[in-house]
């Protein structure tokens, strides 16, 4: 039987179960309205998954299904069948989080928290990204074809907010409910005036493992609800970009360098380990936060630190890489291996840092890279140690124009 037909069976009978249910209930056949109500306190609501047969199956063999699909849909837009599964009730979503792996060791993404991990440790993981000149949003897709041939499927997206003395960009799970009001909202990327430096915000510690939010002392309210203590209220830095000052005003290739504050340096060496988010920290452990971050100054955590950077430990640190100056061409050049087909002085390469006495070839490893294909299409590929939030953050510094810079 496959999947599909499962699925039409399923709803097949909660659907029959939930409608008897609902006229046995409300009284529905009944001869008189004194009946009715009588019928109405007595009958306890019925749950029509309890009464499937689906409920009866056993778990060894429940989880072997749910297995085989895991296996079988590796890619999207198939593999929604495995969010599906995981939302049919308690008891699949837990087996579903056990099998569905992270994208560190199953190079694929399922569920929105696989924004927040790192991404696959022996490959790239192709993505691209949409510019919408007209209201200064950003969209980031899951592309494993030609971008601008694919739809792909929607990961991200971020709004520009322009202010007086800085640029915050937005950034979303839901494409049509781009503000920092929403409860989609996962973290921003705010800059300097001159727009040579920026910092990456998270909307939760890196780390849920740490959670050391600071409380406010009066009570926050949002729609007269007050927020639960484990909803962070605060913004979190997780990295910061700095773009190389050119004083000298000579032409050439912008020269970045990001600091991940939330990775340490050594989990790029072998047996290194960099912090992994399980889950989104809300009050409702169920269902994606309904309750909006609202951030004042009072509860803003500027220098937080989680997870394995609590003590001294060295952050990671990446640098742009260096191009190489084409002479028949007459042009900076770096090897995209086909990912890139647009000249353009936002494309960069992005490696770690090497550190004192260590072999630079062993750090050429290209962890983020990002280049234009299209007159408002880029593509974005990153691997672990950084996840898709933050490389899809260190790319949207690049689309500032930053004449000090070039």
């Amino acid at each position: 039987m496959s999947f599909k037909s499962i699925l039409q069976d399923m709803k097949g009978e909660l659907g029959s179960i939930s409608r008897k249910g609902f006229d046995v209930k409300f009284g529905y056949g009944m001869r008189s309205r004194s009946q009715r109500v009588v019928q109405d306190s007595s009958l306890a609501p019925v749950d029509a998954f309890k009464q499937s047969c689906w409920a009866n199956m056993p778990p060894e063999l429940l989880r072997d299904v749910l297995m085989r699909i895991e296996a079988s849909e590796s890619t999207w837009p198939p593999r929604k069948n495995v969010v599906a599964c995981a939302g049919v009730c308690r008891n699949w979503r837990e087996i579903m989080k056990e099998i569905v792996k992270t994208p560190e060791l199953s190079g694929k993404l399922s569920f929105p928290i696989s924004l927040k991990q790192p991404g696959p440790r022996d490959s790239l993981l192709q993505c691209y990204i949409k510019r919408n000149r007209s209201n200064q949003t950003y969209y980031l897709y899951l592309g494993l074809n030609q971008a601008s041939n694919d739809d792909g499927k929607f990961l991200l997206a971020a709004r520009r907010c322009r202010r007086p003395t800085c640029t915050d960009y937005i950034i979303s799970l839901n494409c049509d409910d781009v503000s920092r009001g929403s409860s989609t909202y996962i973290g921003k990327l705010r800059s300097n005036f001159l727009g040579t430096k920026f910092t990456i915000y998270d909307a939760q510690p890196p780390n849920s493992a740490a959670q050391a939010v600071t409380k406010c002392r009066s009570t926050r309210l949002v729609s007269m609800k007050q927020v639960s203590p484990r909803v962070p209220a605060g913004n979190y830095p997780v990295a910061h970009i700095s773009y190389e000052l050119n004083v000298l005003g000579s032409r050439g290739p912008r020269r970045m360098q990001c600091a991940m504050d939330a990775i340490p340096a050594n989990s790029i060496q072998p047996g290194g380990v960099a912090p992994t988010q399980t889950e989104f920290l809300h009050s409702n452990l169920d269902s994606f936060p309904s309750l909006p971050f609202f951030r004042s100054k009072s509860t803003r955590v500027e220098n937080f630190h989680s997870g394995p950077l609590s003590g001294n430990k060295e952050v990671l640190v990446l640098r742009n890489k260096a191009p190489r100056w084409h002479e028949q061409l007459q042009c900076w050049c770096l090897n995209f291996n086909g990912r890139v087909t647009v000249a353009s002085v936002k494309n960069f390469q992005l490696v770690a840092s090497p550190e004192d006495g260590a072999d630079r070839q062993e750090n050429e490893n290209v962890i983020l890279q990002f280049g234009k294909v299209g007159k408002d299409v880029f593509t974005m590929d990153y691997q672990y140690p950084i996840s898709a939030f933050q490389a899809f953050a260190i790319c949207l510094s690049s689309f500032d124009t930053k004449i000090a810079c070039e």
